[in-house]
């Protein structure tokens, strides 16, 4: 297996790291870190992204802006993307599905769930 590359941008950094823990604890993959929304999008062309784990509230550009952008774009718009937010009503799941999110995980989750997740679209069975 080839490793997969990660971007997860979300400003908070004990967010950042448990959810860097939990990507890494499922073996080969590199996780590249954002703190906004406009950091991702600046570091989206060093690196080939195979999914992206974005938080909706983040200053600049925020997660649904990030996705916005991520589906009108040839380069990026088959990138799996899963939001981790607190937002958890049926509209801001409804929203962010609409707008492209493949998955939308409601803060707290499992670690156990997301890695589940992660295999599901990167093709490869936990």
């Amino acid at each position: 297996m080839s490793t997969k590359n990660i971007l997860i941008a979300d400003d908070s950094a004990s967010m950042r790291a448990m959810l860097m823990a939990t990507v890494e604890a499922l073996g080969d993959y590199h996780v590249i870190e954002a703190s906004s929304g406009f950091e991702a999008l600046r570091l989206l062309p060093r690196d080939h992204i195979d999914l992206i784990l974005t938080d909706i509230n983040m200053p600049d550009i925020n997660g649904l802006e990030l996705i916005r952008y991520l589906r009108t774009n040839p380069n990026y718009q088959n990138i799996p993307v899963f939001i981790i937010s607190t937002e958890s009503s049926a509209r801001d799941i409804e929203k962010g599905k609409l707008l492209g999110a493949n998955e939308y995980v409601i803060k707290p989750f499992s670690p156990e769930s997301l890695q589940l997740l992660i295999h599901k679209y990167l093709g490869e069975m936990p």
